[in-house]
């Protein structure tokens, strides 16, 4: 409060500077040769120059100019008492003010005016002789101990945290077209390729080895290689960047932590578009007065994805809002970057029939289309407000709708921080925070059958002054039919009672297996599945931060790949992904939390509510 009241002082003299120079002509000839005027005219002339004197000073060396606010936070003490102390007062005036023997304040002007002019109004030019203002007011009192005292006392308060564009996001123009993505994709091949190459010969030739263990642990995956990828991806964007988000939030048994830590960047630092590709996509959208439903609009963003970039606006009515900007092209050349990436992929491995890239690609496109469509998403985020509206713990912020259409959407700012930056949290905060995603998890299946299915950390933001998590990017929702939850809720209680038989049963019913599969593929199939439920099948606390259930998945893989006969169901390749995404943040929040009891709430709830729905019919 204090910075800014003298800056506001600073940009008074300026103001007052302006303001002698225009008027002083008109002042000198309507009071020329009047008493009184020669007074006013002395006056403004003190004035004139006096401003001018604080002028310039302030064309001073930027370091000699008075801090904002967070520059007063920061200044050493010896420096910020140089600003609250009255040091620069001109010789010619007394520093205590005192008077002399006529009861005339000391240091007044010389001299009388005009001859003939009377001096006693001159005198009153005294008090606006002082370069600044500022010492005239209770902050030349101020001591050292007062500022560092006031310092302590605003870093005390808790300012509420914003999302920040990385320092590594750079400013590039989105390739709009599929040909200028399939160049970069074309360069991104032979990148690897060489890469491959240098890091068979670096191992070969007794070259330190990654961490072995890792699924994607191979010279295609080297650092060198990594940095590529991620390079790459964060300068197309779109569907590319997308998988690579996928795999940014795997545990260290998918991909090792020196990787893992480098595809972080692909959630942390895509590039930005530059100021006139925005602008082109904000005027095709909204019209070429867009502006001017704005209080203010922040032209660099804070944050940037696979989709879109973020940036922050200021509503007429003050309320602060997220723009979130589709990068353009992105929607026309889903298909062609996927099918791009694949055939990278495909250059120096060899796709196993059992995973069915096609029906996975096929299912991932039809849900980045989705995603592509913000007045879907729109409508998503206005559902899942409605669903959890009064909830305690989650939060989902408002649509602006005249400011959201098909690849514009706006929304209510929020403030906290990514669930990935809460690790160093006290264990009972991380707790309820795993408690309460892994619960909403459930919720979203079993109660409202509406599920947002990208686990992304950073779509859901902890803030710790409310004890509530905000809710974000609703562009993955979809909905699940009754017959496949029905099915669904009986395999995870089937696994949580350790009921083998029913495990497999239902997995029939819901088409994970046709009935012809090998017993090797049905007993690896139901061992995985019992796996995902010893959470829910636990009677004491589970500890997430010391199980393995990511690394005995994994090792699973490989039967069930070489003998799957048959696609997974369409619903559960995102429900899945939303259901492995929650484990993981328990797991990197190293929770400690009763699931079985959760899981049994949701349970009974859901038997609940089928047989009322039995009864009714």
């Amino acid at each position: 409060m204090l910075s800014e009241v003298l800056q506001v002082l600073r940009g008074a003299s300026k103001v007052g500077a302006a303001f002698a120079t225009t008027q002083g002509e008109q002042m000198r000839l309507i009071a020329c040769n009047s008493t009184l005027g020669a007074g006013v005219k002395a006056t403004q002339e003190v004035v004139e120059s006096l401003v001018g004197t604080a002028m310039a000073r302030n064309e001073t060396p930027k370091s000699e100019e008075f801090p904002d606010i967070e520059g007063w936070d920061q200044m050493e003490q010896d420096k910020a008492a140089k600003w609250a102390v009255g040091s620069e007062i001109p010789p010619d005036i007394n520093s205590e003010g005192a008077t002399d023997m006529a009861g005339i304040p000391k240091g007044t002007m010389g001299g009388t005016g005009r001859p003939g002019q009377t001096a006693r109004f001159l005198h009153i030019s005294t008090p606006f002789h002082h370069p600044r203002f500022l010492h005239d007011t209770v902050v030349a009192r101020l001591t050292p101990e007062d500022i560092k005292k006031a310092r302590e006392s605003k870093q005390s308060i808790e300012r509420p945290a914003r999302q920040k564009l990385s320092e590594r996001a750079r400013e590039r123009k989105v390739p709009a077209t599929q040909m200028s993505r399939l160049v970069n994709f074309g360069g991104l091949a032979v990148g690897l390729g060489l890469g491959a190459i240098a890091e068979v010969a670096k191992q070969s030739f007794g070259g330190k080895r990654s961490d072995a263990g890792a699924v994607l642990d191979s010279p295609l995956l080297s650092v060198a290689n990594a940095e590529r990828i991620v390079d790459t991806l964060c300068k197309v964007r779109g569907a590319a960047l997308k998988l690579g988000q996928m795999l940014s939030i795997q545990d260290n048994s998918f991909i090792n932590p020196q990787l893992q830590k480098i595809f972080e960047r692909v959630r942390q630092s895509a590039d930005f578009m530059p100021a006139w590709q925005m602008n082109k996509v904000l005027n095709e959208e909204l019209g070429f007065s867009w502006r001017g439903k704005l209080l203010s609009f922040q032209d660099k963003p804070f944050a940037a994805a696979s989709i879109g970039q973020v940036h922050h606006a200021v509503l007429p009515d003050g309320r602060e809002v997220a723009m979130k900007i589709q990068y353009p092209g992105v929607a026309e050349s889903i298909k062609s970057d996927i099918n791009n990436l694949m055939s990278v992929l495909k250059l120096s491995v060899v796709l196993p029939d059992g995973l069915f890239a096609d029906s996975s690609l096929e299912v991932l496109q039809r849900e980045l289309a989705w995603e592509c469509d913000y007045k879907r998403e729109a409508a998503c985020a206005k559902h899942f407000r409605a669903l959890l509206e009064g909830d305690p713990m989650f939060k989902v912020p408002k649509v602006i709708d005249e400011l959201t259409t098909t690849r514009v959407i706006t929304m209510e700012l929020v403030n906290g921080v990514p669930l990935d930056s809460c690790v160093d949290l006290d264990q009972e905060t991380r707790n309820k925070i795993s408690f309460s995603i892994l619960q909403l998890c459930l919720r979203e299946l079993f109660e409202f059958r509406f599920m947002q299915t990208d686990p992304n950390w950073s779509n859901f933001f902890y803030n710790a002054e409310e004890n509530t998590i905000h809710l974000l990017d609703f562009g993955a929702c979809r909905e699940y039919p009754k017959a496949f939850t029905d099915d669904y809720i009986e395999v995870v209680h089937a696994a949580s009672v350790g009921d083998r038989a029913t495990v497999l049963q239902k997995s029939k019913d819901l088409k994970f297996l046709t009935g012809f599969e090998t017993n090797a593929f049905e007993d690896a199939h139901v061992e995985a599945v019992m796996i995902l439920g010893e959470a829910f099948a636990s009677l004491d606390i589970f500890d997430f931060g010391t199980q393995s259930t990511t690394r005995r998945i994994h090792s699973l893989i490989p039967v069930m790949l070489r003998h799957r006969l048959t696609p997974p169901p369409e619903e559960t390749y995102s429900l899945h992904r939303k259901m492995a995404g929650s484990f993981l943040i328990c797991s990197k929040l190293r929770a400690r939390i009763p699931c079985r009891a959760m899981f049994l709430d949701i349970y009974n709830a859901y038997c609940h509510r089928r047989q009322e729905q039995a009864d009714r019919v």
